[in-house]
């Protein structure tokens, strides 16, 4: 059953106690229970079905960030992918069948060192020969950069790696090949995996620049649409190039999936942690931090939000999967969900975290370590502020609408309105196109900025409709007027006192109702940080290491020396 994952060996083991390659290794141990747990068919991950958005928003995936990152890209990007093509190429179901089980681990080798955002200009090359394709990295900058290559950990590997098919000299666009990476003990003759090191206070992972050496591929490694297998050049490249990477759009949305569940582990890490710690208030008498209002309004932040959010994420899942709605709309509204999702996850822990003073900045405690693992969300599968960029420039332009709340719905969804409308109409005034100084300058910083408030909105919209209690929404409303109180005093008709004034009423509502909501999160059972409860602590304090001696010290070295 996949909810007692939890209960599990493997999920017990506390990994800031393991060496980095150890705790990587587990890593990959847990994916292939948890993948083998859910039971993904290749249809599952093809369609995108419930199970499969199931499966991405199990709380456990927030626990072990390089869990998730092996889980979403061997299903969503590398399954999802060889999926499409099963009916034509039969000849890919046994590989396709041991990448379900996690038997083999599939990377997937778009990006390059030297082309991150402008992934359609890589350089990487299979050059067709009679009897297949020659696969090349042309230069230092070519090397397909960040996934996890090495043969460290026990695991055979392959990749889809994109590559620019060339033909008799001819640069005929760029396709996919499945590439053998490695087996159980070493690389492949001709790959090269040059491990990284780590990435700063993060789950440790097997991060890699992958390099290739004249490589010889047979015909079946090419993988793509009709259209691309027969080796002409595509009558649109770059709508060709959109077509093969077709799962990194649903993976904008994918990766924002764990941050619920974080932020509603922070949540209650931070919220128990307040009850439990005391100072010696008036009296002598022990006083809860969460007394003082400083401490309450994190906590209240965060916990809102994530009951926001919770709500908000199962909508945007269903818009984006709307085959009905144009699939430019579908795409945009999975960049406002990862924008808003992440962006509020990245403000709520920091603040939690310094508000468990010492404590908060220790790996064991969880969320040190989530931070900096979420700066990493913020990047993949599209850098969230080029994905704004885009967005925003596409709304300035007519080229389509979002369907955005009546701003007479909230507050919040005024202000997004609002937002959109001032920049269209700063845009005409301008009398510029998008790519000239005056876009850039004055238009292309207020892009983010827009797509959160029409993301504020959204959540906010899905929170009410679902019937959370009006003090959540409060709380939830008053930190985004926090984000723009500008407006909100300008424009919205609440002035700097009456944001004070309307802060301190949601939170004295919603203050009597945290223990109860941090109790109904249904996240408690996959926290284990030790700060949570005092038995907690003095129970893993018992598993940490303790030096001891009998070395007596000789009082003559201790003199001072003046």
């Amino acid at each position: 059953m996949t909810d007692q994952l939890h209960l599990h060996p493997l999920f017990q083991t506390r990994t800031e106690l393991l060496a980095p390659a150890e705790s990587a290794a587990l890593s990959y141990k847990r994916a292939r229970l948890f993948l083998r747990a859910h039971a993904l068919t290749a249809q599952d991950i093809l369609q995108c079905s419930p199970r499969f958005w199931a499966m991405l928003q199990h709380p456990l995936l927030a626990m072990d960030i390089a869990m998730f990152t092996i889980l979403v890209c061997q299903t969503n990007l590398v399954i999802g992918t060889l999926a499409r093509h099963l009916k034509r190429r039969p000849d890919l179901k046994p590989l396709v069948n041991r990448l379900l089980r996690l038997e083999t681990g599939g990377i997937y080798l778009l990006t390059e060192r030297g082309h991150g955002l402008d992934a359609f200009n890589i350089e990487t090359t299979a050059t067709k020969t009679p009897d297949g394709f020659i696969l090349n990295t042309p230069r230092e900058e070519a090397a397909k950069f960040m996934p996890g290559s090495s043969p460290r950990f026990g695991i055979p590997k392959i990749a889809l790696a994109m590559a620019r098919l060339i033909v008799n000299g001819e640069d005929r666009g760029t396709r996919f090949f499945i590439v053998p990476l490695c087996n159980e003990r070493e690389m492949y003759q001709g790959v090269e995996s040059i491990s990284l090191p780590p990435r700063s206070g993060t789950q440790p992972f097997d991060w890699s620049i992958t390099r290739f050496n004249n490589v010889h591929l047979p015909q079946t490694a090419l993988v793509g649409s009709e259209i691309m297998e027969d080796f002409q050049v595509p009558p649109n490249r770059l709508q060709a190039w959109w077509n093969e990477i077709w799962r990194i759009p649903i993976g904008t949305l994918v990766v924002a999936a764990p941050w619920v569940s974080a932020m509603k582990a922070i949540s209650f890490i931070g919220g128990r942690y307040s009850m439990v710690r005391c100072i010696l208030g008036k009296s002598n008498q022990p006083t809860p931090i969460l007394t003082f209002r400083t401490q309450q309004w994190p906590i209240l932040h965060a916990t809102a939000a994530a009951m926001v959010l919770e709500k908000y994420y199962p909508v945007a899942i269903d818009a984006t999967m709307d085959q009905s709605i144009d699939h430019s709309v579908r795409h945009a509204l999975a960049v406002i969900a990862k924008s808003t999702i992440c962006r509020h996850f990245l403000r709520c822990v920091p603040e939690i975290a310094e508000r468990c003073g010492a404590q908060g900045t220790f790996e064991h405690n969880y969320m040190a370590k989530v931070e900096n693992d979420a700066k990493g969300a913020i990047i993949a599968e599209g850098d969230i502020l080029a994905l704004c960029i885009r967005l925003f420039s596409e709304l300035l332009l007519g080229r389509y609408e979002i369907p955005l709340p009546p701003p007479e719905e909230s507050l919040l969804a005024r202000h997004a309105v609002a937002l959109l409308e001032e920049n269209i109409q700063l845009f005409k005034t301008l009398k510029c196109d998008h790519r000239s100084d005056s876009f850039n300058n004055l238009l292309l910083p207020q892009s983010q900025t827009v797509i959160e408030a029409m993301g504020h909105a959204f959540a906010y919209s899905a929170a009410l409709k679902a019937g959370l209690p009006q003090y959540v929404l409060d709380v939830y409303e008053c930190s985004v007027i926090r984000q723009d109180p500008a407006w909100y005093s300008e424009c919205g008709g609440v002035n700097r006192l009456s944001q004070r004034l309307r802060e301190d009423a949601a939170i004295t509502s919603m203050l009597p109702h945290l223990s109860a909501i941090l109790s109904d999160m249904n996240i408690e059972q996959y926290v284990n940080a030790p700060i949570v409860t005092d038995a907690q602590w003095k129970a893993y304090l018992s598993q940490l290491p303790v030096h001891t001696g009998n070395a007596i010290p000789v009082p003559e070295q201790f003199h001072a020396m003046l």
